[in-house]
């Protein structure tokens, strides 16, 4: 069994936990659901807004007047996704160790202030141009501190909310809607954006002015905390270090010279391997402080690290599915069963609904079966189905029944929700209470930065794929449609990444690549028939299959890899608490966490004493 005490002690800071929140319960005996209701709100506000502006990227575009695929634009529209994400991914660390010291409630209420104040920012974009995708790239990262600081607390708040014996219920809910979140964010974004693309940004407002309310009103903090500075050196080196490891492997996906990818530029390279080594620095100096921003002994932890392990392997992974549906049903599904290209993004999100139908509704089950039976079977067993469900989207054609897809997406959606409930509630009780917040911060790191990895991996990969195919089929299929040789042969050379990007954001790839160039104006060019519904896909889908292949594969990979480790992760994670109040009451702890408690020292919590027999 793994038991969030070890073996060699009392965990002070879980007990001052434990008869706080009994105090609480006493009192008001629904507090712990108030908590969950407030938190799985705040989660799905911020993973909502991770993927909204995605499916809304052509809308907001429009509304802004500003091509995004204009060479000199490609910026605006890498950083408009990748914003919020890198800024939730470097800062959750720190928030979570903030919210140690001061409190994790203090630092989750300021979170959604800043989220709040942030969203109606944005729905009042008063520039036009490229100023005014600067005003909505500067407030989506502003937006991303304040979803760092919910994110980072969440868990935290609710692993001292509730009993060990809850906890995969009361976690697996919050954490289904954190999950279920990035996927409603394409069907919510894509509807709103029909209407007006300021509405995407609309939609957080009440919800967020709310829940602030709410929050402010309810919450109170039930751990302890721990007093101390904030490690600078390690949380600079930290941010830096993450930062340039994400925006290099995201810049990884743009041509170099005459590569069809980055990973030959310089500064791609510069910014993985600098960004590499100061994440190296970073472990380093946290060695070595006295009040260092993560306890690297943690790592040491069983459970901890194997655990965190594989939900990154999970959250790659469903960031990489994510983004290769959208291109496979909005690129070539859609059209070919006549949906316009303008409405593929609308109708990618409703396609894609059994995968969050199927999260939804393995989630809750699986916490509430792993409180009683352990997480193993559960986070193993549900990331070995998400494997299979990755080979079988190899295996079906690129036109395929709509019902055997929805299938396979919901038995991908049901092994994501079983494997997301057990895993975060095992690693959140096999932490320290006083490690609970920079705990709840890490996981929330590798959950964004998994889903920005996903973006420079899988992209990369896709690419990867299509390089060896696209270019003869495209060369040969315009010259089959009265396009000179010469401009053929100059779209075929052209990196697959822009063919990529058109069908990501709902445009005709060949009205963009060949109507700049006047060559759908020449006689004897069957222009009806390059720009409509079904040239395009006809012609990629034999390369794009093969691309497809590379991608799944690899996340199937991937998925086996988390299985693996999360069978090795743990089992159990529900202690007796009555026991640890017991053993607590023989060492003599009680007497001295209750003259703490009087005295309001705030004494950081620390394994002490021993077990009897």
């Amino acid at each position: 069994m793994t038991f969030a005490q070890p073996p060699g002690g009392v965990d002070v800071g879980d007990v001052r936990t434990i008869r706080r929140r009994l105090r609480v319960d006493h009192d008001h005996p629904h507090y712990k659901w108030v908590a969950l209701s407030n938190t799985t709100l705040g989660m799905l506000m911020v993973t909502i807004n991770s993927s909204i502006v995605i499916i809304s990227l052509p809308a907001i575009f429009r509304g802004i007047h500003l091509n995004p695929l204009s060479p000199g634009n490609v910026s605006y529209l890498l950083w408009l996704i990748m914003g919020f994400l890198l800024t939730s991914a470097v800062l959750v660390v720190m928030f979570g160790r903030l919210g140690d010291m001061f409190g994790r409630v203090r630092i989750y209420n300021l979170g959604f202030v800043v989220f709040t104040l942030s969203a109606i920012a944005l729905s009042f974009d008063p520039f036009d141009l490229g100023g005014g995708a600067m005003w909505l790239i500067v407030w989506r990262v502003i937006q991303g501190v304040g979803g760092a600081m919910l994110m980072a607390n969440s868990s935290a708040i609710l692993t001292d909310a509730f009993p060990s014996r809850q906890r995969g219920v009361a976690l697996g809910i919050n954490q289904v809607a954190a999950v279920a979140g990035s996927f409603l964010g394409l069907l919510i974004g894509g509807l709103l954006a029909e209407w007006d693309w300021k509405a995407v940004f609309w939609v957080s407002v009440p919800f967020g002015i709310i829940g602030t309310v709410w929050s402010y009103r309810s919450l109170h903090d039930n751990g302890v905390r721990t007093p101390g500075s904030l490690d600078l050196p390690g949380t600079l080196t930290f941010a830096l270090g993450l930062t340039a490891l994400l925006t290099g492997i995201t810049y990884g996906i743009q041509p170099h010279g005459s590569s069809k990818t980055g990973w030959t530029n310089p500064w791609v390279l510069g910014a993985v391997f600098g960004g590499i080594a100061l994440l190296a620095a970073f472990c380093y100096i946290e060695t070595k402080v006295k009040q260092p921003m993560f306890q690297m002994s943690l790592l040491r932890n069983r459970t901890f690290a194997l655990g965190n392990f594989a939900s990154l392997m999970s959250s790659v992974g469903r960031g990489g599915l994510q983004f290769m549906l959208i291109i496979w049903l909005q690129g070539i599904w859609l059209p070919l069963h006549g949906f316009d290209y303008e409405s593929t993004p609308l109708w990618a999100g409703i396609y894609m609904l059994p995968l969050t139908v199927g999260f939804l509704a393995a989630g809750p089950v699986s916490g509430w079966l792993s409180d009683r039976y352990g997480a193993r079977p559960f986070a193993a067993g549900g990331l070995a189905i998400v494997a299979v469900t990755f080979v079988l989207l190899v295996v079906i054609p690129v036109d395929f029944n709509y019902w055997v897809f929805a299938l396979v997406i919901l038995f991908n959606g049901l092994g994501s929700g079983m494997f997301a409930s057990p895993n975060t509630a095992e690693v959140m009780s096999a932490v320290p209470a006083s490690q609970r917040g920079v705990a709840s911060g890490m996981r929330a790191t590798l959950m964004n930065g998994g889903m920005a990895l996903s973006i420079g991996i899988f992209f990369s990969l896709m690419i990867v794929g299509l390089s060896g195919t696209l270019p003869g089929a495209m060369d040969s299929g315009l010259r089959s449609q009265g396009v000179s040789a010469d401009v053929a042969g100059q779209v075929a050379d052209m990196p697959p990444v822009g063919s990529l990007f058109a069908t990501f954001l709902g445009y005709n790839p060949f009205k963009e690549l060949l109507g700049p160039t006047g060559t759908l104006d020449q006689p004897g060019v069957h222009a009806d028939v390059l720009t409509g519904q079904e040239f395009f896909p006809n012609l990629i889908s034999g390369p794009f299959h093969s691309g497809l292949v590379v991608v799944f594969l690899g996340a199937a990979l991937m998925m086996l890899i988390g299985a693996i480790a999360s069978w090795f992760a743990g089992g159990r994670y529900v202690v007796d608490e009555r026991e640890e109040l017991a053993e607590a009451e023989r060492a003599g702890i009680l007497a001295e966490t209750d003259r703490a408690e009087s005295g309001n020292t705030g004494t950081a919590s620390t394994r002490v004493g021993a077990k009897s027999g």
